[in-house]
């Protein structure tokens, strides 16, 4: 079968079908699941394209809601046709864009287009956008809902770059009356600047010990805490990405019995590294928050299990080699960000299946509750007649390692030379074959998502 072509069946010995793996066949008809029949019921059409990849798992769709793709602007850290194809070699299906690093920040009506632009004729899986909140900007808000964004992003420290300014208690007011009504989403990156301790900065920067020193627990704990009284009070869907200390786990806890609209991210740097591990100098490690203990790892797998965090995403943020200061191994001067887009399924699978988790938990975690946060819940992530034909189709049980097949345009990544377990094998997009062992269509067949406008809060 020929790489873009459109895919009427696929038969599988193991399909996943809600929270059991069988063998059956899932029929396809205009991008859409018809419907999935048992092996013994499928009767084979003549003309059928009919994909038969024997043992092979077929799921649904990877849905990756945390993507820094960086264009238009900063195209030299990440672009759509780079990003979308790293996409597809991991069984990613959709992405949901964020609001930075690109220039300009897709923080006005006119910028969203501009990323829209951007984004044209690059992509090879579907990409959705998120927003952003940043001062002053309250009024473009609700004119980028209604143009299809996703959600909004803001930071309470400094996000890095200028152009994306962090927030006030003042302009999370504004924004949250603007916001309420709507049914969209408010999505914090959970950090504020507390007073420093003693020797903040003091010690060796090439020691990942000195940076984590900077960045302690704390931070995120008094941020969390600020979102929850926010979320309570004005009853606005609010999301923390990228949780790394376990100990905000309480408060959130707390907030969401006590009835705040409130969800939780971790990501695959947090729950795959840990703190003891960082070699001195090594900053392609570097990450905000930082990567802490495996003390801290193992309760974030244990909220995992339990459903105090609902999803987990890779908070794909590169930039250009140069940045992250590697000759002088500064962890207090390097960009931080970690590139992983192309490997979250088989990073979390490889740690996620030591800890008894099935293939179902997969799915909730890393394609249902996703696609729910960013609205996309009734199309993506879900394999049941009606949705979207999105497909990966891979060997859980099958190792590999990270060297020459990084599909990201820049192939500085933490997890170069690790072996990984579970090869995606192929990729399938509203039914058609976008990728396939190594190689991909030889066009983008990505369509952008525009969300429609959202009177109530989604369920994950």
């Amino acid at each position: 079968m020929e790489l873009g072509s459109v895919v009427s069946a696929v038969k599988s010995n193991r399909v996943l079908i809600g929270n059991k793996v069988s063998p059956a066949v899932v029929i396809i008809k205009n991008g859409k699941i018809q419907q999935i029949l048992s092996r013994s019921n499928f009767t084979e059409d003549v003309g059928c394209e009919v994909l038969d990849v024997g043992d092979s798992v077929v799921m649904p769709g990877v849905v990756d809601c945390h993507v820094h793709v960086n264009e238009p602007g900063r195209t030299s850290w990440e672009g759509f046709w780079t990003a979308t194809r790293a996409a597809a070699a991991g069984g990613v299906t959709t992405i949901v864009d964020m609001p930075l690093n690109s220039i300009p920040p897709t923080t006005t009506l006119r910028n969203f287009h501009e990323k829209l632009k951007g984004a044209t004729e690059k992509c090879f899986v579907d990409v959705a956008f998120w927003g952003g909140v940043v001062p002053g900007n309250q009024l473009e808000l609700r004119p980028m809902i209604q143009a299809g964004i996703a959600g909004f992003k803001c930071f309470l420290i400094n996000s890095g770059v200028d152009e994306f300014p962090h927030v006030e208690e003042f302009d999370l007011h504004t924004a949250m009356k603007q916001l309420q009504g709507t049914g969209s989403v408010l999505l914090f990156h959970a950090e504020l600047d507390v007073q420093p301790t003693p020797g903040r900065t003091d010690g060796d920067p090439s020691k990942y010990s000195t940076f984590l020193q900077s960045r302690p627990d704390v931070m995120e704990i008094e941020a969390i805490r600020t979102v929850t009284e926010l979320c309570l009070r004005y009853q606005v869907r609010c999301h923390i990405v990228h949780l790394s200390s376990a100990k905000a786990l309480k408060l959130i806890q707390k907030a969401r019995q006590a009835g705040a609209p409130l969800t939780v991210e971790t990501t695959h740097h947090y729950l795959s590294l840990s703190a003891e591990n960082v070699p001195a100098g090594a900053t392609q490690f570097k990450c905000c928050p930082p990567i802490r203990d495996s003390a801290n790892q193992e309760q974030l797998w244990s909220a995992l299990k339990t459903g105090q965090i609902d999803m987990v995403v890779s908070d794909h943020s590169p930039c250009t080699p140069d940045l992250k200061k590697l000759e002088r191994g500064d962890f207090m001067e390097a960009w931080g960000g970690i590139s992983s887009l192309q490997f979250g399924l088989p990073l979390f699978w490889s740690s996620a299946s030591r800890r008894d988790f099935q293939l179902s938990d997969v799915v909730r975690l890393l394609s249902r509750n996703t696609a729910y946060l960013s609205g996309l819940g009734h199309l993506k992530g879900t394999l049941a007649p009606g949705f979207d034909a999105d497909l990966v189709i891979w060997d859980p049980e099958t190792a590999f390692q990270v060297k020459d097949i990084i599909q990201h345009r820049n192939k500085l990544t933490p997890y170069l030379g690790f072996t990984l377990q579970g090869v995606v094998r192929a990729t399938i997009l509203r039914g058609q074959l976008v990728f396939r062992d190594g190689s991909f269509c030889s066009e983008p067949l990505g369509k952008h998502l525009l969300i429609p406008q959202r009177t109530s809060p989604s369920q994950l």
